[in-house]
């Protein structure tokens, strides 16, 4: 077997699923999110960069539930997109008025949403 053939086949072994990445992404979000709370000296770089990167997954997710060829049933799309929009207005309500307590709502939808992708909620 080529160098190339046995390359594939270690990496085919060890890809992740759709549901894992997005998983993946809402645990890498969590975290930064928790990081800011942790460390918290008030509004800083790192509070914009990971509201930012939290709020852009969430805009993917949204985006998704709302294509016609999501095969989600509509319940499960919609309950996506809802709590999508609360994602949404808690993070301007922490931009608006900074306070890590605001960041539990959002490190706890991420990580129960995760573990739910994972099998394990």
């Amino acid at each position: 077997m080529s160098h190339a053939a046995q390359a594939y086949a270690r990496t085919s072994h060890t890809m992740a699923t759709p549901r894992e990445i997005e998983a993946q992404a809402l645990l890498k979000a969590a975290r930064q999110l928790q990081e800011v709370q942790t460390n918290w000296t008030g509004p800083d770089k790192n509070m914009h960069k990971a509201l930012l990167f939290n709020r852009r997954l969430w805009s993917i997710f949204m985006s998704a539930m709302q294509t016609n060829d999501n095969p989600q049933p509509l319940e499960v799309r919609q309950n996506i997109a809802n709590i999508g929009v609360f994602v949404m207005k808690q993070t301007i309500e922490m931009q608006i008025n900074p306070d890590p307590a605001k960041l539990k709502s959002l490190i706890d939808i991420n990580c129960n949403i995760a573990a739910g992708l994972s099998g394990r909620g």
